[in-house]
């Protein structure tokens, strides 16, 4: 059987494409969506079955992601916690860990989240040596290669793919930019060529692989 997954994530467009993702991989089913803690905690309580394992970001508004996994562990124990977060700052992980968490992996590339999501499931754990040791060179070399990716695109581009990385509908984009839906959509069209992705919610996830923006 599938291991079950619930993802929390106050960012409609982020949770759409992990969930998406997730439904194409092998091996796992996403049992819940929820916006933060307390809808968590509230689909938990009429659900009939809780999943094995919970995406859980860490900056939401109401409860945030260290309470929340406080709360599953104290009502929840079977459920296993794993953090999926953009910081990588060691004091997140320590109260990530003081507060019970199984895991912590900084949202980025996706193979690296099916092997957190493996770790956590078969082993119990998951936290990269990355997040506790000092950050070189392979560092340097991740942030040049990021900037190579960047420059194959006008700045008319990299404008459309931050601006497209939200709610707004692409008629609002285009009126936020003083431009017609047409121009808009020829943007977006060589954007998404380029960047080889064929839906928004492709953009966003490459986008947030690339480190362009931040959720």
């Amino acid at each position: 059987m599938p291991a079950t997954v619930a993802i929390v994530d106050d960012h409609r467009l982020y949770r759409q494409a992990l969930t998406n993702f997730i439904r194409h991989s092998v091996g796992y089913k996403v049992l819940l969506e929820a916006e933060n803690g307390n809808d968590l905690l509230n689909q938990l309580l009429r659900a009939d079955k809780t999943p094995d394992l919970a995406l859980v970001d860490l900056h939401m508004p109401g409860m945030d992601g260290f309470e929340t996994t406080a709360r599953l562990r104290q009502l929840y124990p079977a459920i296993r916690v794993l953090i999926v977060t953009i910081s990588d700052r060691k004091e997140d992980v320590v109260q990530a860990i003081r507060s019970g968490a199984h895991g912590y992996l900084v949202k980025g590339q996706p193979d690296d989240l099916l092997k957190a999501m493996y770790d956590v499931i078969t082993m119990g754990y998951h936290f990269p040596i990355s997040l506790t040791s000092a950050k070189g060179d392979g560092q340097r070399s991740s942030l040049e290669k990021r900037q190579k990716a960047e420059d194959q695109l006008t700045d008319q581009e990299m404008t459309f793919v931050r601006m497209a990385c939200s709610e707004l509908t692409y008629r609002q984009l285009a009126d936020k930019l003083g431009i017609s839906l047409f121009a808009l959509e020829q943007y977006r069209e060589s954007v998404f060529v380029k960047l080889k992705v064929r839906s928004r919610v492709g953009l966003v996830m490459e986008a947030l692989r690339r480190g362009w923006i931040t959720l």
